[in-house]
């Protein structure tokens, strides 16, 4: 599994939008890691507002603290840690307060934080949201509570979410859930569970009820999106037409998205997050087809190296990778690609190293995402591998990485340079009040001057005419 993280020392803090008259219990919610988490959180607000909590930014006010936690990186478990053990105190002067831990670190390391550390009174896998109220009675009875359980079967379709915070204008829909791939460096196998995917219909539902609702952007979510299968009966291959979803013998992902597109024609649609082996290029032709499917595919590769690829368990080659990004191009010339790389996995040599340097050359990526390489416990590489590059070794060659990248991203941004493109307003520039930024199809983000009349969720034409690293410069045509 592959995800692309939002901020793993970021907090996600639930907005005051989820109340309900009547309600008088706060919970204080945050999320950390991916945006699956995120997406997760928003169904608990849901599942909990109908036990008569509405959420709080104020954490002193709160009756229920509840954290979704990510453990894909060590540096996101301590920022976890740190953030309990601050309610801990907190609990020493509020001894009616619960505090609670769900998602892949509850999973992971379950009794633990009930018993040996004492930091919660609450433990909730991702599988097990819908036991949330049953386990809160246990808490009010004075006994600590735990549902770890994963499930085959759960993805949430009848569960309404509540829009956390956000900007109105685009959201998460989850549509598979689970992981059944067995990469050696990755926790989510064992905190996921197996992959399932939901039923297009609910998916379709909740598309368009955001559309209804004023937003202007969805990205489908998953471990996996492009294993997305659901059978209706009959054969594997015998895919659905989006025009006959009710004779549908099976949906796969390239079906899906044609359905979305069509059901909700004049919303941009994105998805996160794609494995190499499981896209095939009928998702890129439906790129091209539809316009209101964003040009960006996030596409983690990990390493450049075969050796790597192979110690790491990914069922790809350097040389399949760069085959799908090369016909990709073909049939979407105007797309743009983001990667994850893991830096300094066990056994990488400099050759190795030398080899994904190679590779960004080559696919020239828009951004990415890059991190040393770090031993998560329960994992087959902290089982059976030696994590035996030195720590110095692995900063020189991330610093190496993220150099390149630095130099790719702004190669990208200068080839956006004199072209008119849709931006869709997602809200204002954190460095000037004056400005809006959006993103256009390629996912690169742009600040352009406020003119009057225009609002977050409008889409305008803006000529882009500079660039930073990461940024576009605009203005309004």
């Amino acid at each position: 599994m592959q995800e692309k993280y939002i901020d793993e020392t970021k907090q996600g803090e639930a907005y005051a939008i989820a109340e309900r008259k009547g309600n008088t219990k706060k919970l204080f919610l945050e999320s950390y890691g991916c945006q699956m988490n995120f997406s997760d959180s928003e169904i608990v607000a849901s599942i909990l507002r109908d036990e008569g909590y509405n959420t709080t930014l104020n954490v002193e006010e709160a009756d229920l603290i509840l954290l979704n936690t990510c453990s894909i990186r060590e540096k996101a478990e301590q920022t976890v840690r740190m953030r309990l053990s601050q309610f801990k105190k907190q609990k020493e002067t509020n001894p009616g307060l619960t505090v609670g831990v769900l998602g892949c670190m509850a999973e992971r390391l379950k009794t633990r934080f009930l018993e040996e550390e004492q930091l919660v009174d609450l433990v909730v896998g991702p599988d097990a949201y819908r036991d949330l109220p049953n386990l809160l009675k246990e808490t009010e009875g004075g006994s600590d509570a735990i549902n770890v359980i994963l499930s085959k079967e759960e993805t949430y379709a009848d569960i309404s979410p509540v829009r956390l915070g956000g900007n109105g204008v685009t959201a998460f829909v989850t549509i598979t859930r689970g992981c059944d791939n067995m990469c050696t460096f990755c926790v989510v196998p064992f905190t996921r569970g197996r992959e399932r995917s939901r039923d297009p219909f609910s998916i379709l539902k909740e598309c368009e009820e955001l559309w209804n609702n004023g937003y202007k952007e969805v990205t489908l979510l998953g471990q996996n999106v492009d294993s997305y299968l659901w059978y209706g009966g009959g054969p594997k291959k015998d895919f659905a037409k989006a025009s006959d979803l009710q004779k549908a013998t099976a949906v796969d992902f390239a079906a899906l998205l044609e359905m979305v597109a069509l059901r909700v024609p004049e919303m941009r649609i994105r998805f996160a997050t794609s494995n190499p082996q499981d896209m095939n290029l009928e998702v890129f032709r439906m790129m091209s087809k539809y316009n209101n499917i964003c040009k960006y595919v996030h596409l983690p590769v990990q390493s450049g190296s075969n050796n790597m690829l192979k110690a790491m368990n990914r069922q790809h080659t350097r040389e399949e990778y760069l085959e799908l990004i090369y016909e990709a191009k073909k049939i979407v010339p105007e797309i743009a690609f983001s990667q994850d790389m893991i830096i300094g996995f066990c056994g990488e040599t400099e050759e190795d190293h030398q080899q994904t340097l190679s590779l960004m050359r080559e696919v020239e990526y828009d951004y990415g995402y890059m991190f040393a390489y770090s031993e998560r416990p329960g994992t087959p590489a902290h089982k059976k591998m030696e994590d035996d590059v030195p720590a110095e070794v692995k900063q020189r060659r991330l610093s190496e990485v993220i150099k390149l990248q630095g130099e790719l991203s702004r190669k990208r941004m200068s080839g956006y340079v004199g072209k008119v493109y849709e931006i869709l307003i997602e809200g204002t520039s954190k460095k000037n009040d004056n400005q809006w930024k959006g993103r256009n199809s390629q996912n690169a983000v742009c600040v352009f001057d406020k003119l009057d009349g225009q609002k977050i969720g409008d889409t305008v034409s803006v000529f882009v005419y500079g660039n930073t690293q990461g940024t576009l410069l605009g203005e309004t045509v």
